[in-house]
């Protein structure tokens, strides 16, 4: 680690000073123990001794410098300070300098290091089940020191901070609102790594570390990845993991296709005459001539009703999903968005994944657990051995829409492109997709996304909203 120029002045006690600027050289001693203890394992005994005695005089227990103690440890043992760790680090409007209290500010200060410490540094070696509990629960404290609800910004790319706020954030304390676009895909990250630390096998064949994990998707890349080595009660229980996030994110996703356009209405069809149906606006604008003053009465000669009835054309929804390792998210999100298009009526679903092999998981598209079960992530990409299985299922092309779900880094990357090129040509609808996941995160061969653009049919990438949008319009 880089050791400051300038060090926190201290007392000859190795503590902060006491004059003037003090309070600030208290902040400084908490932030400069932050960043040691980030990027160096060994402890500093100087900044370790000054900042217990920050800590202690700020009336705050010791227990926020042991790294070892999560803060759902400390809130337990000091239940007043949960409201502090609340929003500790959303911004606010900047007070008056003559108004700002610098004690609080040095309080805040000792929350947020503690807060960003357990997140941030994850040590190194084996994780337990319970250790990766224990970082799940931490990450929740940061989200809500954020302001966002615990689960919401891992694996999510929300916006950043509205324009107005305060960059400095409340009295001194970072304002990390402004970085939530970075700091959500960075905790996903950390979550994947520990994820990948732990000796999973070993904890799912024990059912009470098994209960504990939190699915995730990170984790379900990994029993995917390792579904084969499994068997008995290590199998039974990742099979329940992948079924308890398989129906977290299908409920997710269900709902945003209720909320989408559902395709334009149908007036070739009569409106049905209910009274339901009675567009009574109408009918008054187009019966006003019949006004009788005298009387005081509208006469009515014929009723107007609205049309309800969309276009209901059978279409075909053709999904093609690669299911190499950097596409492992998309992909689990497109293959429970398969399913719910499914479910549909009038909407004929069918699903091929491909490596350098592909496989026909159409039999299995109204159930994505039973589907996920079915692919074997990693290996090359070779898209034209998934094209192979998919022209054949474009019979009406201008009744078809392809989804390509897929990075493009292809083996044979012309020859592919000329394929899909030509089901373009062929009058069906075709969206290359890049990324649906919900970080938004993918690298795109830009050969393909070049060539996609200038053909009229641009990589879809971001949150799985953008392609649910466009099979709505499609398929309604």
């Amino acid at each position: 680690m880089t050791r400051p120029t300038t060090e926190p002045a201290l007392g000859p006690d190795r503590t902060p000073d006491s004059g003037a600027d003090g309070d600030a050289n208290r902040r400084q001693v908490l932030y400069w123990r932050l960043l040691a203890r980030l990027f160096d394992p060994e402890e500093q005994a100087a900044l370790e001794s000054a900042s217990l005695a920050v800590v202690e005089e700020s009336g705050l227990p010791a227990a926020l410098l042991d790294p070892a103690a999560s803060v759902d440890s400390i809130v337990q043992r000091h239940p007043e300070l949960a409201g502090e760790f609340d929003g500790l680090m959303t911004p606010e409007t900047a007070s008056e300098p003559d108004g700002r209290d610098r004690a609080a500010e040095v309080r805040r200060a000792a929350l947020v290091s503690k807060v960003l410490l357990n997140v941030f540094a994850t040590g190194s070696g084996t994780v337990t089940a319970g250790q990766l509990a224990g970082w799940q629960a931490d990450a929740g404290w940061l989200e809500r020191a954020l302001g966002c609800r615990p689960g919401e910004l891992r694996g999510t790319r929300p916006g950043g901070t509205a324009a107005g706020t305060n960059p400095g954030g409340r009295g001194g304390t970072p304002d990390l609102s402004t970085l939530i676009p970075w700091i959500g895909p960075e905790l996903a990250d950390i979550e994947a790594g520990l994820v990948k630390r732990m000796r999973l096998r070993e904890v799912l064949a024990d059912p009470g570390l098994a209960a504990r994990l939190t699915p995730s998707m990170s984790l379900i890349e990994q029993l995917l990845r390792d579904k084969d080595n499994l068997s008995g009660v290590a199998l039974a229980n990742a099979k329940a993991l992948i079924r308890r996030f398989v129906d977290e994110v299908a409920e997710v996703l269900r709902t945003q296709v209720e909320k989408a356009s559902v395709g334009a209405l149908d007036r070739s069809v009569p409106p049905k005459r209910v009274f339901r149906n009675l567009d009574l606006d109408r009918t008054i604008w187009k019966n006003l001539t019949n006004w009788d003053p005298e009387q005081e009465r509208l006469y009515v000669d014929r009723l107007y009703y609205r049309h309800t009835a969309r276009k209901t054309t059978p279409q075909r929804l053709v999904v093609v999903v690669d299911q190499s390792g950097s596409m492992v998210d998309s992909m689990v999100n497109c293959t429970i968005l398969a399913s719910i298009f499914a479910g549909l009526p009038r909407v004929d679903v069918h699903l091929v994944a491909y490596d350098t092999r592909a496989v026909d998981l159409t039999p299995w598209v109204h159930d994505p657990f039973e589907t996920l079960l079915r692919t074997n992530l990693g290996g090359g990409t070779d898209g034209t051995v998934a094209m192979a299985l998919a022209q054949p299922k474009i019979a009406e092309p201008r009744n078809t829409v392809v989804v390509w779900i897929s990075d493009f880094y292809e083996w044979n990357g012309e020859q592919l492109f000329e394929q899909m090129a030509a089901v373009h040509r062929s009058g069906a609808k075709f969206i290359p997709v890049g990324s649906v996941t919900s970080a938004g995160r993918a690298s795109v061969n830009p050969w393909f996304r070049e060539r996609f653009k200038d053909q009229g049919t641009p990589v879809i990438s971001g949150h799985i909203r953008k392609l649910v949008h466009e099979l709505k319009n499609f398929l309604g």
